[in-house]
């Protein structure tokens, strides 16, 4: 598999100059039309055949082997951000508070890199490739699956940069990898006023504000310690006026678990936790609890094929074991339905990688020695996977 390692390298020019292409003009979640488009062009050139505008603007290829076989899944996704970009590159977003910020750019590059491998070979089986849309409010996998992505597919793979681990190096972890996401929204209803005559009133505001602090009592004192839980309230809304008592407040958040009996638990706590605070301020409140994504749950036999291709391919001195996190990926979706893995590529610097720039930040920015990397293991590990399952 070394020559895969190769021929992703004589191809690092053509991905660092798409990957560009693609930074340049970031599209948010279910508008991602001219980077699917640019997508297609790449596939139609390759002589992929594809299906476009599945569940959203996704795109679903096939590289078919040369005899029937087994079906390995990959997927990359392609949305962007709404952040105001600040990193001063000289093909930075030319689209206002629209930026890629997680890498998506760059994940996609890497699997129609993987494709361009993959059409060299000679295999038995299929290989389908995910270009997803909406990873960033989580809607995309739901979208692709409900329009039958996942029909036939024996083992599905993927991976996310990280800016905080080096590039040249992978981090896998067994079982539980990534948090359980769901949504909160919650309406406070109190009685307007004059803001010198409090008495007259019911303030929304001084009732929402409990609702936060209360909020994080539910993880500080209901769940155990040993069970990871976060509360974010990361919206606050209410009022025009300085000397004025609004009568609604509205707040929005998510909610970060990582065990399915948490998740499910957390709904029911939080509604208690909103209606008697309410009460308590003479207000009404009403919580709309949104599921989103499951745990991201690792097969332990495909993490095992992963971690063999890459210590082939870079060795195992540059494969490192993932820490657990509640961020969230919708990529566990997939992984309910059929066994796969989900890995860390790393895509910071060779020093300090601990000190970069973060997914989110509007200074994130990627080291492009990731992408050849990206694309040769992506196709090593569908290549490796079919010859085993032959």
């Amino acid at each position: 598999m070394i020559h895969l390692l190769d021929a992703g390298m004589q191809i690092s020019e053509q991905l660092v100059a798409f990957r560009r292409e693609l930074h340049r003009r970031p599209e948010l979640s279910f508008q991602e039309s001219g980077t699917a488009s640019m997508v297609a062009d790449k596939l139609k050139a390759l002589g992929i055949p594809f299906k476009s505008g599945v569940g959203g603007y996704g795109i679903v290829a096939e590289v078919h082997g040369c005899e029937a076989g087994p079906v390995i899944a990959l997927r990359a996704d392609m949305d962007a951000l709404p952040i105001q970009e600040e990193t001063g590159l000289d093909y930075a977003s030319i689209h206002p508070g629209v930026m890629h910020a997680c890498g998506h750019d760059a994940h996609t590059a890497i699997l129609l890199g993987a494709a361009q491998l993959l059409v060299q070979h000679e295999f038995s089986g299929t290989i389908r490739l995910l270009f997803q849309s909406a990873e960033e409010i989580n809607a995309g996998a739901r979208a692709m699956i409900a329009e039958g992505v996942l029909a036939g597919v024996d083992e599905i793979y993927g991976l996310h940069n990280l800016p905080t681990l080096p590039a040249g190096q992978v981090a896998t972890r067994y079982g539980p990898m990534l948090g359980a996401v769901d949504r909160i929204e919650i309406d406070v209803e109190g009685i307007g006023g004059h803001g010198a005559i409090p008495d007259r009133s019911v303030d929304p505001i001084v009732c929402a504000s409990a609702i936060v602090m209360a909020l994080q009592t539910v993880v500080s004192r209901e769940i155990s310690p040993f069970d990871p839980a976060v509360v974010t309230i990361g919206s606050f809304h209410s009022g025009e006026a300085n000397n004025v008592i609004p009568g609604r407040a509205t707040l929005t958040g998510t909610v970060r678990t990582f065990e399915s009996r948490v998740q499910a638990s957390m709904a029911s706590r939080l509604e208690r936790v909103v209606r008697q605070i309410a009460e308590g301020y003479r207000c009404k409140a009403a919580l709309k609890y949104i599921g989103q994504v499951p745990v991201l749950h690792n097969d332990e036999d495909c993490v095992r094929h992963v971690e063999s291709v890459v210590d082939e391919l870079i060795g195992a001195n540059n494969r490192f074991a993932a820490s657990p996190t509640l961020g969230g990926e919708d990529f566990s979706l997939y992984l309910q339905q059929v066994p796969g893995c989900f890995f860390w590529l790393g895509s910071g610097p060779q020093e300090n990688a601990e000190q970069a720039y973060g997914l989110h930040h509007p200074k994130f920015n990627l080291h492009e020695e990731c992408l050849p990397l990206g694309s040769s293991l992506l196709a090593a590990v569908a290549l490796q996977r079919l010859s085993q399952k032959r």
